[in-house]
Parts: structure tokens; sequence; C-alpha cells
């Protein structure tokens, strides 16, 4: 019997293969010279004529052979995948996380596009916005955000006032400098409010998601290794189409 895993493992070579082996052929059907022959012989019109020697070019490129040759290489083709596509139906292997079966006898296509899908999150979760840790949060259930304590300030007004410099005199006017005072008008409390989340929450979600992933890789490991019967379609196949 042969494992899911090693039909994996072989069917990329066994493309590859089929795929540069079918260019070739094309090639050389595309070439009329290899699939030209030709025989022929000399006779000249009187016993004393010039004597030639027979021609002949062999054909190098049998169309039919071509075609068996080709049917040859993608039976291996058209076997390989559909003993994996057969098995992808087959294989199939539970989903456990700390010994709770979330997810039981899962086909492995779905196992790769949970894979896929965890990862991206994963890395959705990676940029989700943080709450600033020079603050003090805490949740309020009101507004349904965080928020920090109420902080209070002063707010402030400047006033002029004049500074006399020098008096007033017969001679001269006084010397009067303006400056401006801070003066205390009211007083601002402020509160400050975020839908961010804490690094805690983050860090749990990131940690969460990283174990079903790694449990879905498992699960995808041990449906690979399942033991599957070897498909055998392409000779059929190609008995009807080239038959």
């Amino acid at each position: 019997m042969t494992k899911l895993n090693q039909i994996i493992a072989v069917e990329k070579g066994v493309k590859s293969g089929a795929t540069r082996e079918l260019a070739d052929k094309q090639a050389l059907l595309g070439k009329p010279t290899l699939l030209a022959g030709l025989a022929r012989t000399y006779q000249p019109k009187d016993e004393e004529g010039e004597q030639l020697p027979p021609e002949s070019t062999r054909v190098q490129v049998k169309s039919e052979q071509v075609l068996r040759d080709t049917a040859a290489t993608l039976t291996r083709l058209f076997d390989v995948t559909a003993t994996k596509d057969w098995a992808n139906c087959e294989a199939k292997a539970d989903v456990t996380v700390d010994g709770t079966t979330l997810l039981s006898a899962v086909p492995v296509s779905y196992l790769l596009f949970l894979d896929k899908q965890l990862t991206d999150l994963l890395a959705f979760v990676a940029r989700l916005p943080v709450l600033d840790a020079a603050e003090s949060w805490s949740f309020d259930d009101s507004s349904d955000t965080w928020r920090t304590d109420a902080v209070r300030t002063i707010r402030t007004r400047k006033v002029p006032r004049n500074h006399v410099k020098a008096e007033a005199t017969d001679k001269h006017p006084a010397q009067v400098e303006v400056y401006y005072e801070d003066i205390a008008v009211g007083y601002w409390t402020t509160v400050k409010f975020s839908g961010a989340l804490p690094a805690r929450r983050v860090n749990e979600l990131s940690a969460r998601i990283d174990k079903l992933r790694r449990a879905v890789q498992f699960a995808r490991e041990e449906a690979n290794g399942a033991e599957i019967a070897d498909r055998r379609v392409g000779e059929v196949v190609f008995d009807y189409l080239f038959g």
C-alpha cells in the first residue's frame, strides 16, 4: 500500500516530467523533415547509360509511436493524480487541542484550508492596536471601551500687568513695562477612552490561534500518513482516446 504523503511527494516531479516530455514530443512533430521518408532507385534508358545508386531517407518520427509514448507518459501522471485526489476524499483526521477534539474526521483538503486561514488570522491579530502602556486602563461597561481615571488640570489665562520701572517726573513720563501673569480661571477634568486591546488579550489570542494551527498541522500529517489504494485510470482513458 502507498501512503498519501508519498504520492504528494512524487506528484510534482511526475507533473513537471510529463510537461517536459510533451513539449519535446510537440517539438519533434513540428519538424516535417523528421516525419518524411524516401526511397528511390535509378534505371538508365539503355544498358550503356550511367548507373546511379539508390537513395533512401528513413522516417525518424512516427506519429503513432509519439501517441503511444504520450499515452505512457500521461498514464503515470493520471494515475498519480487520481490516487492523490481519491485519497484526499478518504484521508481524514481529528483536530485535538489539549485532549479535546474540536473537529472530527476532517478531510485533508479542509485541513489545508484551515492551516492557511489560521496563519492569516495570526498575522491579523499581531496587527491589532494595543492600549498605551503608559496609562492605567479599566473597562467601562457603559461605553464598551477602555478608559483611564479622571485627571484634573488647571486652565489658565494670561492677564496683562504693569510694572513701573521709573516714576514720572516733571521732565520724563513714567517708564512702565507690561508683562503677563497666568491666572487660574477653571479646571479641566479629562478621561481618555480607547477601543484598543490590552497587550495581555492580544497575546492570549495569538497563543490560542497558534495552538490550534499546530493541532491542524499535526492532524494533516496524520491524515497524509494514511495508507491509500493506488488508482489505475490512465490506461482506461488512453485506450479510449488513442485506441
